[in-house]
């Protein structure tokens, strides 16, 4: 799954469109909730900041996640402690391929629910 289908995902959803915050970070976008909080970032990060292999940049989405869920989920390929957010509260998803599109839906779907409970 890749950030435009993303982000045609959450217009349909939720109404929601990107926001792009930091003129350093083109490729970066925040999407906000409808009570104003953040419940995704996607950015584009240098795979060796994230721990990674190999050369050059990936595409992650950053959601919030259930706590108590945080430290299985990120023993799966695919997701990792949530990049330059709380590691408690936030998971990071690779947009490469290695995580289904349906997970990622569902995980984006529960990151909106969370932040609608704040």
């Amino acid at each position: 799954m890749n950030k435009e289908e993303i982000f045609e995902y959450v217009q349909k959803q939720y109404g929601t469109v990107p926001e792009y915050l930091w003129s350093k970070l083109p490729d970066s976008a925040v999407l906000r909730h409808k009570n104003g909080k953040w419940y995704a970032v996607l950015m584009r990060v240098e795979k060796s900041k994230l721990g990674l292999d190999g050369d050059g940049t990936v595409d992650v989405l950053d959601v919030k996640c259930d706590p108590e869920m945080t430290g299985m989920i990120i023993q799966t390929y695919g997701f990792l402690p949530g990049y330059h957010m709380n590691k408690q509260h936030w998971i990071t998803i690779l947009l490469d391929g290695s995580v289904s599109e349906a997970k990622t839906l569902d995980f984006l779907d529960m990151s909106y629910d969370l932040i609608d409970g704040m």
